[in-house]
């Protein structure tokens, strides 16, 4: 009997008279070959199952070679050494949740020092990429692997994004014996799982600041990376290794034109909404808006949906309480947070504040954030892109114009401010339109943040 990898799967070929392979972890027939076929994910599973019922067979599965030493490994704090400690007692499987900022690359880094395998990383943006591969650099004393920005470099310690890694994994797969997904709730989502799939790597390590609530999602994660190991929330890092913050919620009026604008907008999309929730009490958003777009009534509730939601995103009294607050906060850096790129776009034009959003290309976003860090621009502007992964300097205060995205984008935001210095504590403030949806959303977002409010106006 043989094992060999096979893109992204493991091929059992041959397997003796006596062995229902069948029964096997995750195998299934392939008629085109006339073998059995499982994930590649199931490969250390396979192995066991074998020497449990005592068949030899030779494995051809290409194995990943140990590191060269030595590396630079990090120090660790007391909570990530914990973590760490969790996740090997685990069997070196799990998922490790811990706020922005409080140092999960460097868990992760300790994590590849201390097994010596080889390691393949796996991150959602370009920009976590780049980030990625310096520290690893820094760290291992050699130059990393990176699939992504154009990039096809294998090497024993390899950074790829999500996107690269579905089109390659089927050639890189077996070369890695641990797998890291950074913002590991990505997986969780379904999006970007079958990557993790394609890979042979018994050891998986999942990071992530916002992990899933929902049953299911965890147990998708659970599947694919591990379990939950070790998890703290904000709260219990601020003051200590985070920077304390206080949050204030500055509830705004709609001028009687938008609010007359805005309550006609919501009757329409509302009155689709209730009828579809009676019959579905049970239904996600995402089975609304797709039986919604099969009827003309549902799109025109859809538009609505979106109209009323523009209308939020920046009325006028958003724009004086922002006028305010960036002229109140002169000696501060200044992150302001909007729900769409329009919005940041007008802020930027308001308030000549350079924005930070997919249209910008790297080097001018490197640079402002540069300028950014020395001093020299006093705020930025972005509506998703800072959200995740960026490695945001020194701010000190965050306005959130727009944050219609949900607890996990709102945690994200807030995270940005968190990196702790010398007598920092950061203040944001969230801008809501009272008797809106809005209010319902930033109770919800808060109630799932773990901090004290200390204000509300």
């Amino acid at each position: 009997m043989e094992l060999r990898f096979d893109r992204g799967t493991i091929v059992l070929d041959d397997p003796p008279p006596g062995l229902d392979a069948g029964n096997l972890p995750g195998t299934l027939w392939d008629p085109r070959v006339r073998s059995y076929r499982a994930p590649a994910s199931r490969y250390a599973d396979l192995q066991v199952a074998l020497r449990v019922a005592g068949v030899r067979y030779a494995d051809t599965v290409r194995r990943a070679v140990r590191t060269p030493a030595p590396w630079n490994a990090p120090e660790l704090r007391g909570y990530q050494e914990a973590a760490l400690t969790a996740w090997q007692v685990a069997d070196c499987r799990g998922t490790v949740v811990l706020p922005t900022g409080s140092g999960k690359t460097r868990l992760a880094i300790a994590a590849m020092a201390r097994s010596g395998c080889a390691a393949l990383c796996l991150v959602p943006t370009r920009v976590l990429l780049e980030q990625w591969c310096r520290e690893l650099e820094r760290h291992c004393g050699r130059a990393v692997g990176c699939y992504g920005n154009g990039i096809r470099r294998l090497a024993p310690i390899t950074v790829s994004t999500f996107a690269s890694a579905e089109r390659h994994m089927d050639r890189i797969g077996s070369h890695f014996d641990l797998l890291v997904v950074d913002e590991a709730h990505h997986v969780a989502g379904g999006v970007y799982a079958d990557a993790c799939d394609m890979s042979t790597a018994a050891a998986r390590l999942g990071l992530t600041a916002t992990p899933p609530r929902e049953r299911e999602a965890l147990a998708r994660l659970g599947a694919v990376l591990g379990p939950v190991v070790y998890e703290l929330a904000v709260g219990d890092l601020t003051g200590s290794f985070l920077a304390p913050f206080d949050l204030a919620t500055l509830l705004v009026e709609l001028t009687a034109a938008e609010r007359a604008e805005y309550d006609a907008e919501t009757a329409v999309f509302r009155d689709v909404f209730v009828r579809f929730r009676a019959m579905r009490p049970a239904a996600s958003w995402s089975d609304f808006a797709r039986a919604a777009n099969r009827s003309n009534e549902g799109r025109r509730a859809l538009s609505a949906w979106r109209r009323a939601k523009r209308i939020l995103s920046y009325p006028a009294a958003k724009r004086e309480a922002l006028a305010a607050l960036l002229a109140r906060h002169t000696e501060s850096r200044i992150l302001v947070f909007t729900s769409d790129n329009e919005t940041a776009y007008a802020v930027s034009c308001e308030h000549l504040i350079m924005p930070i959003t997919c249209d910008i290309r790297r080097r001018e976003r490197d640079a402002a954030l540069e300028r950014f860090r020395a001093g020299q621009l006093r705020a930025l502007v972005s509506a998703r892109v800072l959200n995740e992964g960026f490695d945001v300097p020194d701010a000190d205060v965050a306005i959130v114009v727009g944050g219609s995205h949900g607890e996990r984008e709102h945690v994200q935001r807030i995270g940005r401010l968190l990196r702790p210095a010398a007598n920092k504590r950061a203040l944001v403030y969230e801008l809501v339109a009272r008797e809106t949806t809005e209010v319902r959303q930033a109770k919800r977002r808060r109630a799932g943040l773990a901090a004290q409010v200390t204000a509300q106006l």
